[in-house]
């Protein structure tokens, strides 16, 4: 085994546990650290693939802005500090039918197709990404970027409305 691939090994095995501890912790601050650190281990893997571009946007985005917006709507709410309840049996059930069918089906597809080395070079450049993000014709994303800047902002509206407090009207 290759430093490389131990390299990966380790990097993967620490996203799939924080990613578990961040669905798991019952305390919803955690959840969201957990959640701050995965996506960090999910920014390394893109280290260590050598697309440092989409490293940095994935720190600067997700990890410096959806996360940073997800902590202050935790702690605008009333109850950031107390323990979630308990999930009824019937959702442990349905989430555990759910992990191992996705898993099912992710070894049947591996089994299915066969990945081999491409032979091309990736090109992950800011130009190109530039490029295919601003182009408007059939290959581009700026119909999908703009649809996701809706979804943020959207976002953002909504934990101002949930973390609002509301005064009862005088009679």
């Amino acid at each position: 085994m290759t430093g490389s691939q131990i390299i990966f090994y380790v990097l993967s095995a620490a996203i799939l546990g924080l990613a578990v501890l961040s669905v798991t912790t019952r305390k919803i601050f955690r959840a969201a650290i957990w959640l701050l650190f995965t996506l960090v281990g999910i920014a390394g893997l893109y280290f260590w693939m050598d697309v440092a571009f989409i490293a940095a946007v994935q720190i600067i985005v997700y990890v410096g802005g959806i996360v940073v917006l997800i902590i202050f709507s935790i702690f605008l709410t009333q109850q950031s500090g107390q323990e979630m309840p308990a999930p009824p049996l019937l959702r442990k059930v349905a989430a555990v039918l759910a992990a191992v069918s996705g898993l099912t089906l992710s070894a049947l597809l591996l089994n299915r197709h066969s990945f081999t080395p491409a032979d091309a070079d990736f090109d992950a450049g800011p130009e190109r990404i530039g490029m295919q993000m601003l182009e408007t014709g059939a290959g581009g994303f700026a119909l999908p970027f703009e649809a996701v800047s809706i979804l943020l902002l959207a976002a953002m509206i909504g934990c101002i409305v949930i973390a609002m407090k509301t005064k009862p009207a005088a009679i």
